[in-house]
């Protein structure tokens, strides 16, 4: 892979580094803001005293860290392709390029060496998974990469108990960050407990350290709610999404489409909300993950 030279200097120094996801950057936000964000999300970072590492595919090969040149590309290539951990191998053969979704920006990210990694919301368990059997690449994954995301808990578009009991079977550690519930991304909380609770990133990157000592080979789930002032509204977010859930069975959207469905129909009928909401949660995401990378420093 292809550490950008920042990010390289950075580890070679022993300095901090975060890892930030670029399936948001390509896909999840609309053009020309996504542009913006990547640069603000960034700032973020470099603001808390870390170095950014966004990561990518490109031309087949997967870079760690992007010059000013690769974020343009991410956010205005309409060839980009979303690549999972699944898809690393056919995008390096056939020289593809494409925005790194949660599993393949962990995977790439551990494997760098870098030990923390920010996003909005994980994937998990599907509603109606009974039936369709459809689970996220990132669940498995997480099992098997030592590495601490940070993320405001999974789209509430999914099966929120069903993925934490999924994630409990896997043996993946989830602690709330400042809470005792497990955060709804668009929600402050989804209702459902957490068993661990830590106060601040000294006690989480603590978590992570001993992670590593005991030789636990799984990722670390830190589960940071967005901002109450910053959520959306419960109400009409419970009231959208059960339309939206309808919807997608009504005009038969099934497999990979129903997540882009289902968060496309919740940001044009709350006109916008759900995305604030969601921007809101990837900031405070992103500065937790940088302060508790500055506390992994040796």
């Amino acid at each position: 892979m292809n550490l950008s030279s920042e990010v390289r200097e950075a580890m070679d120094a022993g300095r901090p580094v975060v890892a930030l996801e670029s399936t948001i950057i390509a896909h999840g936000l609309p053009r020309p803001r996504n542009a913006g964000v990547a640069v603000e999300l960034e700032g973020i970072v470099r603001a808390a005293g870390a170095v950014p590492a966004t990561i990518a595919v490109l031309d087949g090969v997967p870079h760690v860290g992007l010059d000013a040149k690769g974020l343009a590309r991410v956010a205005e290539d309409d060839a980009m392709r979303k690549i999972g951990v699944r898809d690393l191998a056919p995008a390096r053969a056939l020289g593809a390029s494409g925005a790194t979704t949660v599993s393949a920006t962990a995977f790439l990210a551990a494997s760098a060496g870098i030990p923390v990694f920010a996003t909005g919301g994980l994937g998990g368990v599907h509603r109606d998974w009974v039936t369709t059997q459809d689970e996220s690449a990132d669940l498995g994954l997480l099992a098997r990469t030592p590495i601490a995301v940070v993320c405001a808990g999974v789209k509430s578009i999914l099966d929120v108990p069903a993925t934490l009991q999924r994630l409990e079977t896997l043996g993946v550690p989830v602690v709330g960050y400042g809470t005792d519930e497990f955060p709804g991304f668009y929600l402050r909380s989804s209702g459902h407990p957490v068993d661990w609770t830590v106060h601040g990133p000294e006690e989480a990157a603590g978590v992570l350290r001993a992670q590593g000592e005991l030789g636990v080979p799984s990722s670390v789930i830190v589960a940071n709610p967005v901002p109450e002032a910053e959520q959306l509204d419960p109400a009409l977010h419970d009231r959208v999404l059960a339309e939206g859930l309808a919807a997608a069975v009504r005009e038969e959207v099934t497999g990979q489409a129903v997540t882009p469905f289902l968060l496309a129909y919740l940001t044009r009928h709350t006109a916008g909300a759900s995305l604030e909401a969601n921007l809101a949660a990837v900031r405070g995401n992103v500065r937790v993950a940088a302060e508790i990378a500055r506390c992994l420093r040796p």
